[in-house]
């Protein structure tokens, strides 16, 4: 008898299915939590990160003069 008949034999395909779901239910819990509209000032404070300069004000709009 080889590995892949006793593999085949234990039927584990029922671990398959339950790891998808599972793995779905995660994922779809993830993309609503990132896109709920009360995140929207953490994404724009985290967006404007890599241009702040530690100064603590705002960078001035319409570019330089």
């Amino acid at each position: 008898m080889r590995l892949t008949d006793i593999m085949s034999g234990a039927g584990l395909s029922g671990y398959t299915v339950a790891a998808m779901l599972l793995f779905m239910a995660a994922f779809v819990a993830i993309v609503v939590w990132l896109f709920l509209p009360s995140r929207k000032r953490e994404f724009d404070r985290a967006g404007r990160l890599p241009l702040d300069d530690g100064s603590g004000t705002p960078p001035r709009q319409g570019g330089a003069r």
